[in-house]
Formats: C-alpha cells, structure tokens, sequence
C-alpha cells in the first residue's frame, strides 16, 4: 500500500485549495452491472447490501501495485458528515463533494490520493459504506443539486463556485453522477479571483460510494483546462470493488 500522508480530507478545506494557498503565497473497468435508479428507488437502493467496516475498505482502496504511472497515497478521512454548507443551502451537497464528502454519516470512510509520476494533476477519492440506503441517498443528493444550483458561496471559506454543470451520467457502477464547475479563489474583495477548474464523479456500488475530485491548480500540471477524473482509475477501483462482493 503507498505511504501515508498526514493530513485529512477535512470539513471546509480541500486538497485544491490547500495547493492554491500554498501556490500563491510562493508568488506565484470492469463495473458492476449499471440500473438506474429514479427518486422512488432511492429509499431502498443498497439498502440490503451490508455496509464494509474501515478494514474492508483498506482492502478495496487502490494501492500502487493497481496503478501503473501512479503514486498512491493514503488519506486520512473522518465517517462523519460533512458540515460544510453553502449559499443557497441546497448546493451544499455539491461543496461537500469537492472534498470527497457528503452530509451522510458514513460506517467507514478512508481516502486516497493518485499522483502521475510523469506529467498531470492529481486525483483524490474518498471510500464510504453506507447503510440503510444512505449510499443511493448521497448520489440522489448530489445529482438534485447540481441540476439545480450553477453558482453558490462555500460559507466556511468564502469562496464562490460558479459554472456549475451536470455532466452525462458516465454509467459507472450501479448508479453515478458527474460535474464540472469552477471555484473562484480570492483572498479578498479587492483581489482578482483565481479560477481554479473542479472535476467530480461520484459512484456507488452497492452500499459503498466512491467520490472522486480533481483541480487545476493555477500554474499547475493540468494547465488551463477543464479538470477531469481519469476513467483508468475510476475503472481499477470498481474492478476492486466488484470482485470483493463476488467473494463474499
């Protein structure tokens, strides 16, 4: 499994973010079978799927030996809900997601970080079983909002989101959804904001979620672009996925 990194996917800072602070203070697959699943469904979907503990997660999470041209990273991540929240209200669930989270609380949640070794931007992801139907619950939550909200204020930071968009359903999984949208950073009102382009896929399969983000750090390795989640790792985690419910 890859090293540890000492830092947690924590409520109202994510990963992005930290990169873009540090950036300006230096001055500068093999899927499971796919059903859609309509707002009725949503109460019962995964529902009988028995949530994994923590050290069924740890099992499942990719590690570098499933990725080639990756460093793998663990990530620390909580299973409580995100209390991040938003103006309006109802996008928080997609402020949450751009840190991995969602306003759920999760049986186990652990988080990975994908590095190129070569050239590109990373990719985050964060694990989490649900029970109850939580899991469907989260991508429902996640798909409403972004059908709905185009641009909002993340409360806890003061940064703005706008050019939110729902994009088409990738059909990861047994249910997916994915966005795109831009996170305007500024360090006050006089400064100009720094658009920092945001990619979100969220899946579940089964009683687990996995929730995965990437940015486009100013003067990053993902230059100007919009910033996307690589299908090749989306793949090798529902590959693990999979075939860990097909040996229980």
């Amino acid at each position: 499994m890859g090293k540890t990194v000492v830092r947690q996917s924590r409520v109202g800072i994510s990963i992005a973010m930290l990169m873009t602070f540090l950036s300006l203070a230096a001055c500068e697959s093999g899927q499971g079978s796919r059903t859609n699943t309509t707002s009725e469904e949503t109460k019962t979907a995964g529902a009988k799927d028995k949530p994994l503990g923590k050290a069924d997660l740890e099992r499942v999470a990719i590690t570098n030996t499933d990725l080639d041209g990756y460093d793998v990273e663990q990530v620390l991540a909580a299973p409580s809900a995100s209390h991040r929240t938003a103006d309006p209200d109802e996008c928080a669930p997609v402020v949450q997601a751009t840190g991995g989270s969602s306003g759920f609380t999760a049986t186990a949640r652990i988080g990975r970080m994908m590095s190129p070794k070569e050239h590109g931007p990373g990719t985050s992801m964060i694990l989490s079983s649900h029970g109850a139907g939580d899991a469907a619950r989260v991508i429902d939550a996640l798909r409403t909002a972004a059908k709905r909200c185009k641009t909002f204020l993340d409360i806890g930071v003061g940064f703005r989101y706008d050019e939110v968009a729902l994009q088409a359903d990738p059909g990861y999984g047994d249910e997916s959804v994915s966005l795109r949208l831009t996170q305007l950073a500024a360090f006050s009102e006089d400064d100009e904001p720094i658009r920092v382009p945001y990619a979100v896929v969220a899946v579940r399969q089964g009683a687990t979620v996995a929730m995965f983000y990437a940015s486009n750090r100013p003067g990053g390795a993902g230059g100007t672009g919009p910033a996307v989640v690589p299908d090749e790792i989306i793949r090798t985690q529902l590959d693990k996925l999979v075939k860990r419910a097909a040996t229980k």
